[in-house]
């Protein structure tokens, strides 16, 4: 039996390696990406059967305080459109999905200091209030131990935080000085403290990146097993940085979705809207290999290309909420049903 193929039977049989062990793997994806992709497969029936579960995604603001050097809503890029939608707007967006089946509301956006708790308490309170059944997902940024308290009892139930690396020294890479890979880990853990759904996730194919990298971070899904995992390619906007560096690619990512499933079995794990960009039918190909959510945007259509975090980002077609039949006929088409539902993250041991 070749190495790579003894880690990948030690991978499916105890959901864990050594860090050195998934670098090894990633460099010898090739050989045993069908196994892998196979055995993703079982496990995420095993937890979600052939269902797949979408999350309405209400962009709220385009305005960052932060400047990620791979971000094109960055504060130093002058020639982003910036926007913020109202609370009404919110709510419409919010209101507008719930007539179209999701039950799963996303606020997501740059790190905007307009958002403060004051202005959200109420607005997460409203969206609960008309809208008991559904779940509040938040994707703000870091904020302190106290601000994701108070959201937390206005009704929040799940946070997304992407670590985007979990080597600090790639991290220092990938951020300015004044941003700190302790303080997101801090965050992360204060998340999970407070009785949140988690959500953390990476990019694929980031400037700097290494097998090695993508082996820590691997192991800290291993070890934090966080409710959600979100991860895609890497793409580079025009107006950055790194806008030269070559886009990560939709083949690792799809290997990586599938050990993600393999590591922590019953994860939430997008088929992203990045996966849609560099392949049109990359979204399917993410599910076939492990994910199990999509998150279609329900933002205005007047906002949705200013909410530029790279370039050519889908927003548009099955993007667009008003088009979910189409995305539904294109799920079906490979096996899979979306379905109207929370879609909450089987709360198991039975990995």
């Amino acid at each position: 039996m070749k190495p790579a193929e003894k880690i990948t039977d030690k991978l499916i049989g105890a959901h864990s390696l050594e860090t050195a062990e998934y670098a090894a793997l990633i460099r010898a994806r090739d050989e045993v990406r069908d196994t892998l992709r196979g055995a993703a497969e079982k496990e995420r029936r095993r937890f979600y059967g052939n269902t797949v579960f979408t999350r309405g995604l209400i962009e709220i603001s385009s305005f960052c305080k932060n400047d990620c050097l791979y971000c094109g809503i960055r504060r130093s890029n002058a020639n982003a459109e910036r926007y913020r939608l109202t609370e009404e707007q919110i709510l419409e967006c919010a209101d507008n999905g719930y007539e179209l089946g999701f039950r799963t509301f996303v606020l997501q956006g740059g790190e905007d200091a307009y958002f403060t708790d004051e202005r959200l308490i109420p607005l997460i309170g409203e969206l609960k209030r008309r809208r008991p059944d559904c779940a509040v997902t938040l994707s703000l940024g870091e904020r302190s131990y106290e601000s994701y308290k108070r959201l937390r009892e206005a009704g929040a139930d799940r946070y997304l935080l992407r670590h985007e690396t979990a080597d600090e020294e790639h991290y220092k890479k990938l951020h300015p000085d004044e941003m700190s890979f302790q303080n997101r880990m801090r965050c992360l853990k204060n998340l999970k403290a407070l009785g949140y759904q988690v959500g953390c996730g990476f990019m694929v194919g980031s400037p700097f990146q290494t097998p090695e990298t993508l082996a820590k971070d691997l192991k800290l899904i291993e070890e934090f097993k966080p409710e959600m995992c979100g991860i895609g390619p890497f793409i580079p906007h025009h107006e950055t940085p790194f806008a030269k560096h070559p886009a990560g690619t939709l083949e690792l990512t799809c290997f990586l979705l599938s050990v993600i499933r393999i590591i922590h079995p019953p994860v939430l794990l997008p088929a992203t809207t990045a996966l849609g960009t560099i392949d049109p039918l990359g979204r399917e190909r993410g599910i076939k290999c492990g994910a199990n959510v999509v998150m279609p945007n329900l933002s205005p259509v007047s906002v949705r290309k200013k909410y530029a975090l790279y370039d050519n980002k889908l927003c548009t077609g099955e993007e667009a909420a008003e088009c979910r039949r189409c995305l539904e006929r294109r799920i079906r088409s490979i096996g899979y049903e979306t379905v109207t539902a929370r879609g909450d993250f089987k709360n198991t041991n039975n990995n």
